[in-house]
């Protein structure tokens, strides 16, 4: 990698050429600066020695070096592996179903949050189990479709993916994961996940408006506000109460009577459909049995 600084007016401008990666070559063009810049030069031909060195002895693991070349746009050149590597890799084992492989990308301390449970999952067990039943509901033919990946530092990743059955792709199953990685044995693993599914519900302009009269009712009773969005976990057990203690005694009976009716309305559906085509048979041979017994018994 040769680069040349020129200085040919006070806006600077660079220039960057790539030349292999097995010999790196630093070299800068006569410049008109200040102290400072000069410094900067000499500081950049100490890193570019440096790196040299490291490429030539390989001992450059799990980094990545990004080059910008202003003639043919942005070229990376990647050495090791980067989190939106290691996304993709971690989806592919679930893809594969590979549990094993699965379970190296989870740290022990690992804090999996997903918007569809009320409660995050916290520790490897708990985030293992989860993937265990994912996997198992996926089937034979399910499989995750990574559409993009982005990447925020050397640490955190975000991923928008869907299913598909076949190659087709399932309504309302798309949705966002952003994590969390860190460092073990040379290699990244998630600490930290959040994933974010698409509703199945779409309530358009509803949303708006009842946004408008919760934040109503905020502004006229903060302290109820500010009380009731430090502890939503509360009101959810204090509804989930007064539902089973008021409410249950007289809805759930009547759930229970009206699956039973539609039960039964299968099974009664199932029976039709079973029998009658045997059934019609059957009288029809009967009545055909009967004519030709009377036409035979006419002509005698």
């Amino acid at each position: 990698m040769a680069a040349a600084v020129n200085f040919p007016c006070r806006i600077p401008r660079h220039a960057i050429s790539l030349k292999g990666v097995a010999g790196l070559t630093f070299a800068s063009t006569p410049s008109k600066g200040s102290c400072q810049l000069m410094q900067s030069n000499v500081k950049m031909e100490r890193e570019a020695a440096c790196l040299r060195k490291q490429v030539n002895n390989k001992s450059l693991n799990k980094r990545w070096v990004s080059m910008v070349v202003s003639a043919a746009g942005d070229f990376d050149f990647k050495l090791g592996s980067s989190p939106s590597n290691m996304i993709k890799q971690f989806y592919a084992c679930i893809n594969d179903k590979k549990l094993k492989e699965l379970d190296g990308y989870v740290s022990e301390d690992c804090h999996f949050e997903d918007c569809s449970f009320l409660q995050p999952m916290q520790g490897k067990k708990e985030v293992m189990h989860f993937f265990r039943q994912l996997t198992a509901g996926m089937g034979q033919n399910v499989k995750f479709v990574i559409e993009h990946v982005c990447e925020d530092d050397e640490m955190t990743a975000g991923v928008n993916w869907h299913l598909e059955w076949k190659t087709i792709q399932i309504p309302f199953t798309r949705g966002c994961s952003f994590y969390e990685c860190s460092h073990k044995d040379d290699r990244l693993i998630i600490k930290k996940a959040l994933v974010v599914i698409e509703s199945p519900i779409k309530p358009g302009g509803i949303v708006l408006t009842l946004l408008k009269n919760v934040t109503a009712i905020f502004d006229d009773f903060p302290k109820a506000a500010e009380w009731l969005l430090k502890s939503p976990h509360v009101i959810m057990q204090v509804c989930s109460k007064i539902y089973s203690r008021l409410l249950a005694p007289f809805v759930n009976p009547l759930l229970a009577g009206y699956i039973r009716a539609w039960n039964l309305a299968a099974r009664f559906i199932c029976f039709c459909t079973k029998y009658s085509t045997p059934f019609s048979n059957e009288v029809f041979w009967i009545g055909c049995t009967h004519k030709s017994f009377y036409i035979h018994k006419h002509q005698q």
